[in-house]
């Protein structure tokens, strides 16, 4: 069958492995070779991408909660968005999200997901305190930070077997709405100065014009933001848009991006101002539109994710977003975050400094700029996001990432090198 990620390129031809318990599914490992576990394809590249993947989101059960700690366990199946249904009416919320509640549990341990507060917080990592991870000889290993196999997993890609569920803290909230402050900025100085201004407030993250130019470089719409003290818990889900089939290539191009960013950026009041928006709104706005990837076109796209150092985040961006728009091959989503410090884990992504996320549909010439763009962010010691990632190179990929032997290593080790693969981790022999 014909099967893609996120991003919908590549598509290959691919199997699933189905199964009905975990004696099955432990079976069905022993007895293949370079399958990946899949949760609920929103990964934009290739990381869960393999000739053959084992379906997850069947397992789908929680299975306790404390109320008084906000400890939930459940299977790696479940949604946190099935999550947020369930418990935020009765005051608890994920303690660290990225910008879709559309993916699995699974997914996001093994991308070691960060959201809107990791100079706070910390990746998804944090959050979690034990799991139980399926190895290629049916063994069930049951690991806590500290552990290698932990260190291995979060970040890990689905490489170190498959996650079976796990146990994470959530936090206690007393809205559904956030109290959000939003700053217009004239170009990448102010956007700098506003985030270091408001580095105390718990989320924050900005869209950024990338196809602004000369004075106007890097300005941009910082949105940050608290949880109102307002008991609002009444959260429903919204209905959302459909995007019923794919737009003709020819609809994004720079004209048009140019165009939807002067009025995104038009829309905002100057200098500082003041809204309480619900937590979709501020957390999940492209999760109102179902099949937002048709946008792109049937080509697809792919998400450009890097991080550079603080001390040398500015210089870079500066460069980076020269590069991009001199290219014309701009981004209406554009998304830039201040990161706290780095953890343990060995392909974990954040570092101290700043990321800046770009969709791009694929097209003629846009391989070709991201490779450009490779080498200023490895010459200012960044390095690339594995879970957006459908291109990068192993060298450059190698360059980013200083614990990558230990992880090779560790999945020799174990025997998970031949059973567990994907097409990234092949690219990039992980």
């Amino acid at each position: 069958m014909k099967f893609s990620a996120w991003g919908r390129y590549p598509v290959i031809e691919a199997n699933p492995v189905h199964f009905q318990n975990i004696d099955t599914l432990a079976h069905s490992i022993q007895d293949r070779q370079n399958l990946i576990p899949y949760g609920n394809g929103r990964s934009y590249g290739d990381s869960a991408l393999a000739t053959q993947y084992a379906p997850q989101r069947s397992r789908d059960r929680m299975m306790a909660f404390d109320e008084s700690s906000g400890r939930l366990t459940c299977e790696a199946g479940v949604l946190l968005s099935e999550i947020i249904a369930t418990f935020l009416p009765r005051g608890w919320f994920l303690k660290i999200t990225p910008g879709t509640k559309l993916i699995t549990i699974g997914g996001a341990i093994a991308s070691d997901v960060h959201g809107k507060n990791h100079h706070v917080e910390g990746c998804f990592s944090e959050c979690v305190e034990e799991m139980r991870v399926l190895q290629p000889n049916g063994e069930i290993l049951v690991c806590a930070k500290g552990d290698e196999l932990f260190h291995a997993t979060c970040g890990g890609m689905g490489l170190t077997g498959v996650i079976l569920d796990a146990r994470i803290s959530l936090k206690k909230v007393t809205s559904k709405n956030i109290n959000q402050t939003t700053i217009k900025t004239k170009n990448l100085r102010e956007t700098f100065e506003a985030f270091e201004e408001y580095s105390h407030m718990p989320y924050s993250v900005a869209w950024i014009d990338c196809l602004a130019t000369g004075n106007n470089i890097g300005k941009c719409l910082l949105m940050v933001g608290d949880f109102a003290d307002d008991m609002h818990l009444d959260y429903k889900e919204k209905k959302r848009l459909t995007i019923p089939c794919n737009f003709p290539s020819f609809a994004l191009n720079n004209l048009s991006v140019k165009a939807f960013n002067w009025l995104y950026y038009k829309k905002a009041p100057a200098g500082v101002s003041h809204q309480k928006v619900d937590i979709d709104t501020f957390f999940y706005p492209l999760d109102a539109i179902n099949n937002w990837n048709r946008i792109y076109g049937k080509n697809g796209f792919t998400q450009y994710q890097f991080i550079l150092p603080k001390e040398v985040s500015f210089q870079g961006l500066n460069e980076i977003l020269g590069t991009i728009a001199q290219s014309g091959k701009g981004s209406f989503l554009a998304v830039l975050k201040l990161y706290g410090k780095a953890n343990q884990n060995y392909l974990s992504f954040p570092m101290e400094g700043y990321s800046l996320a770009l969709d791009f549909k694929i097209e003629k010439g846009l391989f070709n700029l991201l490779d450009h763009l490779d080498q200023i962010v490895l010459r200012y010691g960044g390095r690339i996001y594995l879970a957006k990632d459908v291109r990068v190179s192993k060298e450059t990929f190698e360059q980013g990432y200083p614990h990558i032997e230990e992880f090779r290593t560790f999945r020799k080790k174990m025997g998970l090198d031949t059973k567990f693969n994907s097409l990234q981790s092949k690219r990039l022999s992980l």
